[in-house]
């Protein structure tokens, strides 16, 4: 079985993915996780033992381990399309999502989560603690995780993106188009449009760069074209 990544196997599977309704967003990412695995590589085959190997080089490279999780899922995901009997085993990471009580929460008005290697705290406004201390009341929750399964286990962020696409149908609205991030899109837009300060915006988000930020503010040329009609600047 040839096993050597080419640029005609990334692209079937970049084109695999795209087939599944992968986001323009996820396929580019898995394109650059397995473009840096094959350039790693240097012309070796994959197995199991350039596989681990690439992982190891990763770790002592300094990688935060969910960013390392996250590139060994690009490979896992190819190695499945490609039919290769190899599955790399992730980094385990202590989950830091939601991990303060309720009441903590509520006292505090913050929440720490670690994503993409970077720890960042989030503001949380006092209705919201109040609806969460409601809601864990409810669930007979006085420490731990908020959100659970029926298992009692924390969700995670597919069951999060699963959810959403299963609303999709009710709300009428193209499950294409739907995507956990798009709340952050949403809450971006939103903030700006109240206060008006992209630097302020900037740490909200966390960016370490006002053009990230600002890709969050672009908006479609019809709304464009609404503002300058507005203006009224021909009578």
């Amino acid at each position: 079985m040839n096993s050597i990544i080419t640029t005609e196997r990334t692209d079937a599977y970049c084109l695999s993915l795209l087939a599944d309704e992968r986001s323009a967003g996820t396929i580019s990412k898995y394109r650059r996780d397995l473009t840096a695995f094959a350039r790693w590589l240097d012309g070796r085959t994959v197995t199991k033992e350039t596989a681990a190997g690439w992982k190891s080089h990763l770790s002592h490279r300094g990688y935060a381990p969910r960013t390392i999780n996250s590139m060994l899922a690009s490979l896992n995901s190819f190695c499945r399309f490609a039919g290769l009997p190899i599955k790399v085993k992730f980094l385990k990471i202590q989950r830091q999502i939601f991990r303060d009580s309720a009441k903590e929460l509520t006292k505090a008005g913050r929440a720490t989560i670690t994503l993409k290697g970077k720890i960042r705290t989030i503001l949380l406004p006092a209705k919201l603690c109040c609806k969460l201390m409601q809601y864990a009341k409810k669930q007979k929750i006085a420490a731990g995780e908020i959100f659970l399964t029926s298992s009692g286990k924390g969700i995670s962020r597919r069951q999060v993106w699963y959810e959403l696409k299963r609303l999709c149908k009710t709300a009428r609205v193209e499950p294409t188009k739907v995507f956990p991030h798009n709340l952050r899109h949403l809450f971006a837009t939103t903030f700006y449009r109240v206060c008006r300060d992209i630097v302020r915006l900037a740490d909200v988000l966390g960016h370490s760069s006002i053009d990230t930020t600002h890709i969050y503010l672009m908006v479609s040329g019809a709304e464009q074209q609404r503002h300058l009609d507005r203006l009224g600047l021909v009578s």
